[in-house]
């Protein structure tokens, strides 16, 4: 098989959302010579690239499939990097979790799994997450980001969320080196609330999070 009859057969499971039929996938194409560089940059990258354009085009698109395209990219991305001749270069980092108070997941997991297979290393700091603990992670990190979830109008607006965390780091003189972002329900409801909690940006799901959050690594690095 080429590598465009590869990228046919991953693209298809993916978008099935069948992670075993993916794997495998992947596991031919690498009996069959290809490289674990090839799979990550000509399979993977592209796959979950081709998925942010989709869901551009179709924001109510559906979110178990992209939760389940993000877990197989990361996972694959995981596995081929251990085979990498010489480790990949990481675009940056970010510092990524719920707001204090919050206790969702999904969302998170899904722009985690998007980042990895980006290139860019992601320190999960969990649900319920303090501003002082982003603050520090990032610091201690050395990130570039802070990715802040949060599915409720009250943890959005907290007095120990975003807000905090843009005090924080005015306070301590790192709001050059250090963007913020934010996600979830709320911002979707009211587009204009990422400015009323001091971030720098906002997505509207879990994909397109990761491709914004890839621009704030850019800016801040410049």
């Amino acid at each position: 098989m080429t590598l465009a009859n590869y990228i046919q057969a991953y693209n298809e499971a993916v978008f099935e959302t069948d992670r075993p039929a993916a794997l495998a996938v992947v596991n031919q194409a690498l009996s069959d010579g290809f490289s674990p560089e090839d799979i990550v940059f000509e399979l993977v990258i592209p796959a979950v690239e081709s998925m942010m354009d989709r869901i551009e085009k179709d924001p109510d698109s559906n979110l178990a499939q992209h939760f389940m395209t993000a877990q197989i990219a990361a996972d694959v991305t995981e596995k081929m990097l251990e085979k990498f001749s010489s480790p990949p270069q990481i675009i940056g980092k970010v510092v990524i979790g719920a707001a204090s108070g919050d206790l969702h997941s999904l969302g998170k997991r899904i722009v985690s799994g998007c980042l990895k297979s980006l290139m860019v290393e992601v320190i999960d700091l969990g649900i319920n997450v303090g501003a002082e603990q982003f603050v520090e992670a990032a610091v201690a990190n050395d990130a570039q980001v802070i990715a802040v979830s949060a599915m409720m109008v009250h943890t959005a607006t907290g007095e120990n969320g975003s807000i905090k965390v843009r005090a924080l780091l005015k306070e301590r003189g790192l709001e050059g080196r250090i963007k913020l972002a934010v996600g979830g329900a709320p911002y979707r409801f009211d587009p204009e609330l990422y400015r009323k909690v001091g971030a720098d940006a906002w997505a509207p799901d879990g994909v397109t999070a990761a491709k914004v959050i890839v621009r704030l690594i850019n800016e801040a690095k410049t």
